[in-house]
């Protein structure tokens, strides 16, 4: 059993996935298109300058995730979207806090047709892609400069389960009617034991349909799938961390695939909750290149929500 990584990279206007042992994981299987549902769920396209590209001479990667606006300039996304993210094309001088090369898009289908095709950059013209990708993703209506990211200062990036919680503050807000709402602390615990049984949770992200060791198919537009929740013992050994949703079951339409990484878990149990649009959980890890078993990350706990409400805080800023 593998554990996948949940953010994709980018390659031409395509996704495909990255995969790897013991790494982070996780689009949206099965399930539906969201049909402005959910407007405040975005795709994130980031620059990792110490990623490798095997199509490039040099280091340098990009990659997706998914993240949900919680006010107007505020995104609440994973860590593994978030840890050492670029500063303006260069490694940040701290992996977990003030990266800019992310940009955010609210659209249900985001807009790459302003990106060349990273063919007619390769092999030695990596610095020429970031410079020219950078520059159309600024001049871009649709697409969302970040003033800085943040990364819970406990996040670690060998043991992504354990603070799997990353945001990023942008540069301009983006005004509209409705936002996602934070839980209050240890919100899950009442869906523990056979109480689990009783809850219903929407799963909204933009990534693959479906994954293979070899293929993957669709990507790059929001998506949703009702869930139910399997255990909130955590997952390989690390208790009380991750939570697991069930991909298809009773009552379930899908689950969560490689590009839904940072996406999150609505509690829908009922329509007056489902009003609230609170975030349970944002989605963490796959169990295999199949996408058939996938865990999230629950933001209720102290610490986190800590976090979340003052990021900068949390940095001593």
């Amino acid at each position: 059993m593998s554990i996948s990584l949940g953010r994709v990279a980018v390659t031409s206007l395509a996704t495909v996935a990255l995969l790897a042992p013991t790494l982070p994981a996780e689009a949206i299987i099965g399930g539906a298109p969201d049909r402005g549902e959910h407007p405040y769920v975005g795709q994130l396209l980031f620059y990792v300058p110490a990623a490798v590209d095997s199509r490039f001479d040099d280091p340098g990667g990009w990659f997706n995730c998914t993240g949900t606006l919680i006010d107007a300039d505020t995104v609440v996304t994973a860590g593994h979207c978030t840890y050492a993210v670029g500063f303006e094309g260069a490694a940040p001088a701290d992996p977990l806090l003030g990266g800019t090369d992310v940009w955010f898009s609210v659209e249900e289908e985001p807009d790459y047709s302003m990106l060349a095709p990273s063919s007619t950059y390769v092999p030695d013209r990596n610095e020429e892609r970031y410079d020219d990708w950078s520059a159309a993703l600024d001049a871009s209506p649709t697409w969302h400069e970040t003033e800085s990211t943040f990364t819970h200062p406990e996040y670690v990036d060998a043991a992504f389960l354990l603070h799997d919680l990353g945001v990023l503050e942008l540069s301009e807000p983006v005004v509209l009617p409705e936002y996602g709402s934070l839980p209050e602390a240890d919100y899950l615990d009442r869906y523990a034991g056979k109480d689990r049984q009783r809850g219903l949770f929407e799963s909204v992200g933009y990534g693959l349909e479906d994954s293979g060791p070899k293929f993957g198919l669709g990507g790059d537009t929001r998506r949703k799938a009702d869930r139910r929740l399997v255990s909130l013992k955590g997952a390989y050994g690390y208790r009380d961390i991750a939570v697991m949703f069930s991909h298809r079951g009773s009552g379930t339409t899908g689950g969560t695939c490689f590009g839904d990484s940072g996406g999150p878990t609505f509690d829908i149990t009922t329509s007056q909750i489902a009003d609230d649009n609170i975030i349970v959980a944002v989605t963490s890890f796959g169990l295999n290149y199949n996408c058939n078993a996938s865990g999230s990350y629950r933001i209720d706990q102290p610490d986190d929500l800590a976090f979340l409400e003052d990021p900068a805080g949390a940095y001593g800023s």
